[in-house]
């Protein structure tokens, strides 16, 4: 497969033409115009850039991010941007009840960020996470008005000034309680940074509308769970102020699985024979698999255009875990001329994906477990009672015969890393 995406190749094709690098060895910053952008590409396309991990090839390797400055320009400097999200694997998950009255929010099938959102909102997590009753009163795109921010240049660490006039923000949700409003960024799945333009500019926005303090809130929804990271901006004229205040995460009813159920799915399933025609998984994150299984669900298929695009992966990362689902025979491909090749769910991965989620997160531990390597390795976690050392986990991947050993020692280690987080993700659903 090719290693470029539709927007690399725009990009590289804009900055030959503008010659942009040339013209940043002696400006910090770049400014092009939406119409320019649209020779190449749309626009709306080549700019949704949410995470590093979308970042076009041309602005990777040159330490490059891009940001509004009005409704129709940008501008292309050494910005810092983005900012991590911790991990939070480990973290208590707090239970919340699903109000009886409510018939219209189906918290199985949250599979949008404003669902995931008023989902949260109407069974009372914002209200907890707030520490106050709030109202849902803002949501959707406005203009960001005029101010001036300063945002960190990365190679030299110095701030460089940004006019903004007149900009377009978007707030997933706007939560107003007696003396709080809170700004809310939504994901529906899981992600390890952010945008911090998505908090930033709705929060300039909303100092100068209210006396109210201010706070910006991201929310990732993934595998059934909430979390939520409360951030602060230190200075209000400083992008790289954002400081995190506290993180939390939630679930919708009690988790339901015991270690015993791992035992038993471990009891009685049958252990299939690999098949070359699918490569040995390298997807580091099962969360993330879930997420594009979820994705898939809501979408039918999807183009891997689509999931580069649209979704926290690169080219190679789309590859890896769409091969991740055809791996565990949850995912199939098509290929035609018009679309190129898409994906969609396997028979047997609908059925899961409609079961509730204890049920489905036992099944899908299932899928992984008649697997021998990931047999093997459950196994052995299970009779120590400590997670395996990854030169144990290669010990019984170069028994399995898979070929891997003859790619060099680095492949078959990455692939056993691989095994472990999987591992990791079935172990932590019995933990309360």
């Amino acid at each position: 497969m090719s290693g470029k995406s539709k927007n690399d190749v725009a990009w590289e094709e804009l900055f030959a033409k503008h010659r942009v690098l040339d013209r940043l060895e002696n400006q910090p910053a770049f400014e092009i115009s939406a119409t320019q952008i649209n020779e190449f590409r749309e626009a709306r396309l080549m700019t949704k850039i949410d995470h590093r991990i979308q970042l076009p090839q041309i602005f990777k390797q040159n330490d490059l991010t891009i940001q509004p400055n009005t409704r129709g320009t940008y501008l292309i400097g050494r910005f810092a941007s983005y900012a991590d999200l911790p991990a939070n694997d480990d973290d208590e998950i707090e239970q919340v009840a699903f109000p009886a009255g409510i018939e219209t929010i189906d918290p199985l099938n949250l599979y949008s960020e404003s669902a995931a959102l008023l989902c949260a909102y109407n069974v009372g997590i914002v209200n907890e996470l707030l520490h106050e009753p709030v109202s849902l009163t803002v949501l959707g795109r406005m203009s960001t008005g005029t101010f001036d921010y300063s945002i960190d240049e990365v190679r030299s660490g110095q701030p460089l000034n940004i006019r903004v006039t007149n900009s377009q923000c978007e707030i997933d949700g706007g939560f107003e309680g007696p003396s709080v409003f809170a700004i809310v960024e939504a994901k529906n799945e899981s992600v390890s940074d952010f945008l911090v333009r998505q908090l930033y500019y709705p929060y300039r926005l909303w100092t100068t509308r209210t006396g109210k303090q201010v706070v910006p809130v991201f929310l990732c929804y993934s595998n059934d769970v909430f979390s939520f990271y409360v951030f602060q901006f230190n200075r209000l004229e400083s992008y790289n102020s954002i400081e995190l205040v506290s993180q939390r995460r939630f679930q919708i009813g009690p988790r339901e699985i015991e270690l015993a159920d791992i035992v038993a799915a471990l009891d009685r399933v049958r252990v299939l024979p690999e098949t070359a025609d699918v490569p040995f998984p390298q997807a580091d994150s099962f969360n993330r698999v879930v997420d594009l299984l979820t994705q898939l669900h809501a979408a039918g298929t999807l183009s891997r255009e689509d999931i580069t695009t649209n979704h926290a992966f690169d080219v190679r990362q789309t590859q890896y875990y769409t091969n991740a689902g055809r791996y565990l025979g949850l995912i199939e491909t098509t290929r035609s001329k018009g679309a190129g090749i898409t994906y969609s769910l396997t028979a047997q991965a609908v059925n899961i994906l409609t079961r509730r989620p204890p049920e489905r997160n036992l099944a899908l531990a299932e899928r992984i477990l008649q697997h021998r390597v990931f047999n093997e390795v459950a196994k052995l976690y299970l009779r120590g009672g400590v997670r395996p050392e990854i030169d144990q986990v290669v010990q019984i991947m170069t028994a399995a015969d898979l070929g891997l050993d003859r790619e060099g020692n680095t492949t078959i280690r990455r692939r056993a890393q691989t095994v472990l987080a999987w591992i990791d993700w079935m172990m932590r659903l019995t933990r309360r």
